[in-house]
């Protein structure tokens, strides 16, 4: 399976058009915890649908390297000089975890770098002054979360105090399709209810 097939579908009472984030942890990070904004669903009003995929592979960069090379759980990435300057490449050794993703630094006195990944051509994960000698480390179950967040767009930076507000988890494993719906939100005469999301037809 390359890759999961996910329709947003808007089934809340919500009329303010909010803005609906969709977002990873990498479960190796546990100290001042970020993610990444993946996906901002906008201006999908009620009754409105959002289709999108999710892939199980990667794309991984590093600075001062252009390319971005396509990255599965278990491989290994190094940054090195070579004789047209720093390139990051493949490894042959795999990693030490084998659903894990590692990039490692191997370039000697120089500047940190910092390191993307990937999903679907949108910015996924980041780590940033990655030393030389240091590794970054990427593990991300099958696992979504999901919320309603406002002024935030794809690629910003989520920092704890916001992801803790996400109450939201949506495990993907086994999964090859399937709705995600989103119901509750403000009613008319001033009641609210939390948002909560679903999945439904679920194929697999």
């Amino acid at each position: 399976m390359n890759e999961i097939k996910l329709n947003f579908i808007n089934q809340s009472a919500d009329t303010n058009n909010s803005n609906v984030v969709i977002f990873q942890k990498n479960v190796t990070e546990d100290f001042e915890e970020i993610a990444i904004a993946w996906k901002v669903i906008k201006n999908c009003g009620r009754s409105d649908n959002h289709p999108f995929n999710y892939p199980m592979n990667f794309d991984v960069s590093a600075s001062d390297s252009y390319v971005q090379l396509t990255a599965s759980n278990g491989e290994v990435f190094d940054m090195i000089k070579s004789t047209s300057g720093n390139i990051l490449q493949r490894s042959s050794f795999p990693a030490t975890n084998a659903n894990q993703i590692e990039v490692r630094n191997r370039l000697v006195e120089e500047e940190p770098i910092k390191v993307n990944l990937y999903k679907d051509g949108k910015l996924f994960a980041v780590k940033n002054s990655l030393f030389s000698g240091q590794k970054a480390v990427f593990e991300f179950p099958p696992k979504i979360y999901i919320g309603v967040i406002s002024e935030v767009i794809e690629g910003d930076v989520i920092n704890s105090a916001i992801i803790s507000q996400v109450k939201s988890q949506i495990n993907l494993f086994g999964i090859t399709s399937a709705d995600i719906v989103m119901t509750g939100g403000p009613r008319p005469g001033g009641n609210s209810f939390p948002f909560n999301f679903t999945l439904e037809n679920i194929n697999k």
